[in-house]
C-alpha cells in the first residue's frame, strides 16, 4: 500500500447506525481494518483503535430535526477532526431519504463544511454492490429484482417519516440547503473529464458537487476525482458509494488487494433476532426465517404509549424468546411485518389517542427491543445476535451498553457481522449484525446464523 498515507484514511459520522456499519464494512473487507463507535469515544477509547486505517462514530441524525443537528453535529466533527485522516465523510443512507425538518442532509453538510471548509463538497450516493445507481442526478434502487426509480421505488416512496417523492438528488437536496449544487454526471466521468468540470464549478464558489454513479467505471473515475481531491475536498457527503468508490481506485492503481479472501465465521445452531423494521424485504425475511427454525414473537407496540404497559410487554416477549429457545428454536420478536401489517396503522392510532408523537414512541420500541435482547443475553441466551430497522439498531446496540464494532463476517452488502465492544463482560464480544429495513435477501437471518451466505 505504498501509494496510501500511513495512518487512518477515512474518518466518518453515519446519520443511522446500519448505514454506518455499512461503511465499516466496505473498508474492513477491502483488507483495511476499521472501527464504528457507538457513540463519541472518550479519547482513551479512541486512542485503542488508533491502528485503524477507518474511524467512524455511527450516530442517528436521520431521525432528528435541524435544531437537533446545530447542537449534537458540532462536537461529533470536532472528533472526527482529531483523527487526523485525509478525508471525513458524513454517510446519508443510501436511498437519500431525508426532508427540510428530519434527517436534513443539507443542514448537516452546511454544518460539517463550516467544520472542514474546502472548495467544494463531493457528495456520492450511487453504489452498484448494493443496487444503487445515480444517472443524470437520478437515483435508483433495487428493489425484488427490479430497479425502481426512487420516487417510484414500493418503499422509500412510502417511507413513513421521509417519503421519496423527488428522485433528482441535486433538486432535492436544494430544499435542504441553500449552498450550491452542481452534478458531474457519468459521461463526464466516463470520458475523463471529471476534473476540469469540477475546476469550472469551483471557480466562482464552494458549491456541493453530486457525482454520477452507475457502473463500475463511473464508480472508480468518482472516487479518484474525491481522492486526488482531497486538499480541496476534506469534507465528502454521501453513502457507502464513497468507499466503494475510493476502494476501486485503490484497486485500479495496486495500492490495496484486488480480490481478498471472503471473511467468515462459523455456524451457530441459534441466534437471537429483534426487528423493529416495516420494510417489505424485512417481512419476506421474516416469513422466510419462519420456516428454516425461527420462532416469530409478535411484540405490541401499542403498549409503549403507556410505560407500565411497555415494561409488561417487554417482559412477556423476554420471557417467550426464552422458552422458544429452550425448544431450540432461534427467537424473532418483532413490531410489524411489512407496511400493510395492522400493527403499524394500530400504532399510529394508538400515538394518536394518546397525544404522543410517534418519534418519541419509536424511540421507545428501539430501546425496549435492546431490552428484549440484553435480557436474553444476559440469561445465556446466543452470543450471536441481529437487529433489524436502521432507527431500531441505533436505540437498541445503546441500550446494550455496546460502545464499538468492527466487522468480522461478510453477510450480505450493506450488513456484516460483527463483533461488539462493551464494558460489560456478558455483552463484550456479543456478535451482532445490525440491518437496514432494504438490506440483504430473503435468507438473511438465516445467514446471520450461518456465519456467512451457503
Amino acid at each position: 500500500m505504498s501509494g496510501l498515507p500511513d495512518g487512518p484514511l477515512i474518518a466518518y459520522y453515519g446519520d443511522d447506525f446500519t448505514g454506518s456499519a455499512a461503511v465499516m464494512e466496505v473498508m474492513s473487507f477491502a483488507g483495511l481494518d476499521s472501527v464504528l463507535f457507538l457513540d463519541l469515544p472518550a479519547p482513551e477509547r479512541l486512542a485503542a483503535f488508533s491502528d485503524r486505517r477507518c474511524i467512524g462514530i455511527a450516530g442517528i441524525a436521520r431521525s432528528r430535526p435541524p435544531e437537533w443537528m446545530d447542537v449534537q453535529l458540532p462536537p461529533i466533527f470536532e472528533a472526527l477532526a482529531r483523527v487526523h485522516a485525509p478525508l471525513v465523510h458524513y454517510k446519508t443512507c443510501s436511498t437519500f431519504d431525508s426532508a427540510p425538518h428530519i434527517g436534513s442532509i443539507g443542514r448537516a453538510i452546511e454544518l460539517a463544511h463550516a467544520a472542514f471548509p474546502g472548495a467544494y463538497v463531493p457528495l456520492i450516493v450511487g453504489a452498484p454492490a448494493i443496487e444503487r445507481y445515480q444517472a443524470f442526478g437520478n437515483l435508483f434502487a433495487g428493489a425484488g429484482g427490479t430497479v425502481h426509480r426512487l420516487d417510484r421505488h414500493p418503499t422509500m416512496a412510502r417511507h413513513p417519516v421521509t417519503p421519496m417523492a423527488e428522485a433528482d438528488i441535486p433538486r432535492h437536496l436544494a430544499r435542504q440547503t441553500g449552498m450550491p449544487i452542481r452534478l458531474i454526471d457519468f459521461i463526464a466521468l466516463h470520458g475523463g473529464q471529471g476534473a476540469m468540470r469540477l475546476a469550472q464549478m469551483t471557480h466562482d464558489g464552494a458549491p456541493i458537487v453530486a457525482l454520477d454513479v452507475l457502473d463500475e467505471a463511473s464508480l472508480a473515475a468518482a472516487g479518484q476525482l474525491v481522492w486526488e481531491t482531497r486538499d480541496e475536498g476534506h469534507f465528502v457527503a454521501g453513502s457507502q458509494g464513497v468507499e466503494y468508490a475510493l476502494v476501486a481506485h485503490w484497486r485500479a492503481r495496486g495500492w490495496i488487494e484486488r480480490d481478498p479472501a471472503p471473511r467468515r465465521v462459523p455456524a451457530v445452531e441459534r441466534i437471537a433476532v429483534v426487528s423493529g423494521s416495516c420494510s417489505p424485504v424485512t417481512a419476506g425475511q421474516i416469513a422466510h426465517a419462519s420456516g428454516y427454525g425461527f420462532a416469530a414473537i409478535a411484540l405490541d407496540a401499542t403498549r409503549a404509549v403507556d410505560a407500565t404497559a411497555w415494561i409488561a410487554e417487554i417482559g412477556r416477549a423476554t420471557g417467550e424468546a426464552m422458552r422458544r429457545l429452550g425448544e431450540g428454536a432461534s427467537p424473532l420478536v418483532y413490531t410489524a411485518q411489512g407496511p400493510d401489517d395492522p400493527a403499524v396503522a394500530a400504532l399510529g392510532a394508538a400515538c394518536e389517542s394518546a397525544g404522543r408523537p410517534i418519534s418519541e414512541i419509536n424511540d421507545r420500541i428501539g430501546a425496549g427491543l435492546g431490552r428484549v435482547l440484553a435480557g436474553i443475553v444476559d440469561a445465556g441466551g446466543p452470543r450471536r445476535a441481529l437487529i433489524a430497522g436502521g432507527d431500531t439498531s441505533g436505540h437498541a446496540t445503546l441500550e446494550l451498553g455496546v460502545d464499538a464494532l468492527s466487522a468480522i463476517a461478510e453477510i450480505a452488502p450493506g450488513s456484516p457481522l460483527c463483533r461488539a465492544y462493551a464494558a460489560d463482560p456478558h455483552r463484550d464480544g456479543l456478535e451482532l449484525a445490525l440491518k437496514g429495513g432494504q438490506i440483504g435477501g430473503a435468507d438473511y437471518f438465516s445467514a446471520v446464523r450461518n456465519g456467512g451466505p451457503r
